[in-house]
């Protein structure tokens, strides 16, 4: 199977613009193609997780990889699926989490000459003059347009800043300066780009007369993506500071029935073949098939050994041997309400106070009712069904 026709198989694609075209190019290993990740905070996370995918499947077919960060970008932010204008970073955070996603993306994409190449749009855009850029660029934009974007529409009863309004300008500048200098000649998104992709493939045919393609990814890296990204504790980061390879386990473990089949198809890099039969299992192997996914994609971000032993944790947690994860607390006052908090098992002691009302902590085998009940170095606690956590007090 040609790689175009893998990723329609794996429910990987969305729109196109030229499906022909692309398909050649994308089957031939004809595609330059770039992603864009706005660099909001210091790590990546599982919103960005399908694309970083997806950019690592067409380089194993041959394809060349241009990753460009939003050094230039990420000070104005994206308007596109948000109800409110994004926070103002400084140029100095903006730096440390373009650093930060750039040693996140050696572990999926290979760089190097003739391999793939890393961009930041800051290198361009922070250097624009106002006026020749209306004049070069800008009129080649139309307001009506532009207001029948998703992206913009969904804001206007609550108000688009003029700041926000130039994004796309931005984004559809960043292809054609990538298609001038690099020579790339397709651009991929989640489906809430579309309008921002298009105006990009508009710019270069009107700019240069050359062609330029776009094809955005369906909406598990965006609207889904983005919910499943949140956790009661945050986002699921793929820095393992942030989120531990046992806290990612346990996240794609527990993703709904409805849900598991398409995560694998998208995100891991087992064969169609495979994924076939994996389709055609008997409804009592559902948790066969979330231990799968959990430990395919644990290993692709950590590293098989942290998969290995955040699957022996989770098997430990549910009764089935091995070590659970251990979290270590320092506190003079080790209570349950304490330690739930200071082992980040819960935001706040109002959190916890609730949820061992609402019955759902357990300290070894016992359900907790009192709010001050003392923790011991080694006692496990256990929130809801999901979270077990062995506690180590210093």
């Amino acid at each position: 199977m040609e790689i175009f026709e893998e990723l329609k198989k794996r429910g990987l694609i969305a729109q196109v613009t030229d499906e022909e075209e692309i398909k050649q190019l994308i089957n031939n290993g004809g595609a330059r193609f770039y992603i864009g990740f706005d660099p909001t905070a210091d790590s990546l996370h599982v919103g960005h997780f399908m694309a970083l995918c997806l950019m690592k499947r067409l380089q194993m077919a041959g394809n060349r990889p241009v990753v460009l960060l939003g050094g230039g970008t990420g000070h104005i932010g994206d308007p596109s699926g948000r109800t409110d204008m994004r926070s103002m970073l400084t140029s100095e955070t903006i730096e440390h989490n373009c650093q930060c996603f750039k040693k996140q993306m050696e572990r999926f994409i290979e760089f190097g000459e003739d391999k793939a190449i890393i961009v930041n749009n800051a290198d361009w855009l922070l250097n624009l003059k106002y006026v020749e850029l209306l004049r070069d660029v800008g009129a080649c934009f139309t307001v009506n347009n532009m207001l029948r974007a998703e992206c913009y529409k969904q804001r206007m009863e609550k108000g688009l800043s003029f700041l926000e309004f130039n994004y796309m300008i931005m984004q559809a500048y960043d292809f054609w300066h990538l298609n001038e200098h690099y020579g790339c000649n397709m651009q991929f998104g989640g489906d809430d780009q579309w309008s921002n992709m298009l105006a990009g493939t508009e710019l270069i045919r009107r700019k240069s007369g050359k062609d330029a393609y776009a094809m955005t990814i369906t909406l598990l890296l965006n609207s889904e993506g983005k919910k499943m990204g949140k956790t009661a504790k945050g986002a699921v980061w793929l820095d393992e500071n942030k989120t531990s390879p046992y806290d990612f386990y346990q996240y794609w473990r527990n993703v709904d029935d409805a849900d598991v089949m398409k995560c694998i198809k998208m995100l891991t890099f087992i064969p169609m073949q495979t994924i076939d039969e994996m389709e055609g299992w008997d409804d009592s192997r559902i948790n066969e098939k979330k231990e799968i996914l959990a430990y395919e994609l644990t290993k692709l971000v950590h590293g098989e050994e942290k998969a290995q032993t955040a699957k022996s944790q989770a098997k430990a947690a549910f009764g089935g041997g091995g070590q659970l994860p251990e979290k270590i607390v320092k506190t003079d006052n080790p209570t349950v309400i304490s330690v739930l908090v200071s082992a980040g098992i819960c935001m706040s002691n109002g959190e916890a106070r609730r949820l061992i009302q609402q019955g759902g902590v357990s300290v070894n085998d016992s359900k907790v009712t009192d709010i001050n009940l003392p923790i011991a170095d080694g006692d496990v606690i256990h929130k809801g069904k999901k979270v077990h956590v062995r506690i180590k007090l210093t």
